[in-house]
């Protein structure tokens, strides 16, 4: 099922913008003190460091990820999640029509 709607934010207005623009996202906290953002990445190939575990859920589009130390790159797409752990970094790349998620973070 696909997160079409989040209630009750806090939202930080200022953007995260990375790679000159090919990924931006806005950060958010919910009633109970969690964070997330959301955001989108335009077509290209990106390498991300996470500092603690993540989970990325697709909204619209498609991507593929490789996690550190992986050789197989992975298709997720909308209503789709994984996983990412924290310290190491992970590659995803997007062709065609961006990529929009949802990241939580913890």
């Amino acid at each position: 099922m696909t997160t079409e709607r989040i209630d009750n934010v806090s939202i930080t207005t200022r953007a995260n913008v990375y790679f000159d623009g090919k990924c931006v996202s806005h950060g958010f906290t919910l009633a109970d003190g969690s964070q997330q953002s959301v955001g989108v990445i335009l077509p290209s190939t990106l390498t991300f460091t996470t500092g603690a575990p993540e989970v990325m859920e697709g909204v619209a589009g498609a991507c593929e990820y490789r996690l550190a130390g992986a050789d197989a790159w992975v298709k997720s797409g909308v209503g789709e999640r994984f996983s990412v752990p924290g310290q190491p970094s992970f590659d995803i790349r997007v062709s065609g029509e961006p990529y929009c998620y949802i990241c939580r973070f913890g």
